[in-house]
């Protein structure tokens, strides 16, 4: 139904205020009904620490030939963005779970900080008001989402959602990590379950971002993730309901990550593969309504944005069909489509 002329006048008036002060021109849709489900009865969100585009291009499909299949066979882009004010994990990995951009002053989460400590001690006290979560939108269907993480300072999602979050799991060592996750996924039946996995960053700021040894790190982690897509075809239920969303908190570039004005630091893969995923598509062409930002690191305000790591929340929600995050920026009319 068309809108009435008063409200158009009033969308236009608000789209140009929100340019103005450098605010998301998409704004969160109203509360809605949870949509019936569509083929996704699961999704497994792989997050991982300082994967670059341009890592993946340097090894090929010889050096990564699981996060090249991936691609191939799923929807996805190598051109997708990191949120625009920082490129350290603990900010990147909260836009992720909460779809919204960083800086509260324009309804962001607030986690400007990258470390273990306690205060503020939850999401909430970041940003100055109560914000949903994945995990919460997920859970309040009774569906038990699962963290498993391999850096302590995201142990914040637990302490901000302590009833959301079903399974929090800290371990260090990726590779029981991925065991952990690999007979989670097996034994219980969580419609998300949230991983990250730290070893290419690790090994990047030991001895440099991009040098032999951190590709080799991304080399061991696609081995791993390999393992995880080996478990999920060889289970029926998670290879007929499943779907995998892989992408990064950053890139990084020498000595490290930090600076968000640089393009090996913000450009980062995006990848889908699984239940109802459009096979070999890349997602700026399955979708119009986002803009390929080439090199540019691209603000909030432009109409047309690119494909970031916080669409990840409403993507979650859509695949399982429940409703947007509210409050929520990235993606928050769920138009990211992959199928």
């Amino acid at each position: 139904m068309p809108l009435l002329p008063w409200t158009s006048l009033v969308a236009v008036v608000a789209l140009a205020v929100g340019a103005l002060a450098g605010a998301p021109v998409l704004t969160a849709p109203p509360e809605a009904e949870a949509r019936p489900a569509g083929p996704a009865a699961k999704v497994l969100v792989i997050s991982v620490d300082s994967l670059s585009s341009r890592a993946l291009r340097r090894l090929g499909r010889e050096g990564a030939p699981h996060l090249h299949r991936l691609l191939d066979r799923g929807a996805g882009t190598l051109n997708a963005r990191t949120v625009r004010e920082m490129t350290l994990t603990l900010p990147n990995h909260t836009s992720m779970v909460t779809g919204r951009r960083v800086d509260r002053r324009h309804g962001g989460h607030g986690v400007y900080w990258n470390d273990d400590r306690t205060r503020p001690r939850t999401v909430h006290e970041a940003a100055g008001r109560r914000v949903p979560s994945v995990f919460s939108v997920v859970d309040s269907r009774r569906r038990d989402p699962g963290l498993f993480v391999s850096k302590s300072k995201l142990a914040l999602f637990k302490r901000s959602w302590p009833e959301d979050v079903d399974r929090l799991a800290i371990v260090e060592n990726n590779g029981e990590l991925v065991r952990r996750v690999r007979a989670d996924l097996v034994e219980h039946r969580r419609a998300l379950t949230f991983l990250h996995l730290s070893l290419p960053d690790v090994v990047g700021h030991r001895h440099g971002f991009l040098s032999r040894r951190h590709l080799d790190a991304i080399s061991t982690t696609d081995r791993r993730i390999g393992r995880l897509l080996t478990t999920i075809r060889g289970d029926r239920r998670l290879r007929e309901r499943l779907t995998v969303i892989v992408t990064a908190d950053h890139g990084g570039i020498g000595g490290g990550h930090g600076d968000p004005t640089l393009l090996h630091n913000y450009r980062i893969p995006f990848l889908v593969w699984g239940a109802g995923v459009a096979k070999g598509a890349d997602l700026y062409e399955l979708n119009p309504d986002y803009r390929d930002p080439g090199r540019r690191r691209t603000g909030y305000a432009a109409r047309r944005q690119p494909i970031r790591n916080g669409d990840v929340a409403n993507l979650v929600t859509d695949l399982l069909g429940l409703p947007a995050l509210r409050g929520s920026h990235l993606n928050a009319d769920q138009r990211l489509d992959v199928s």
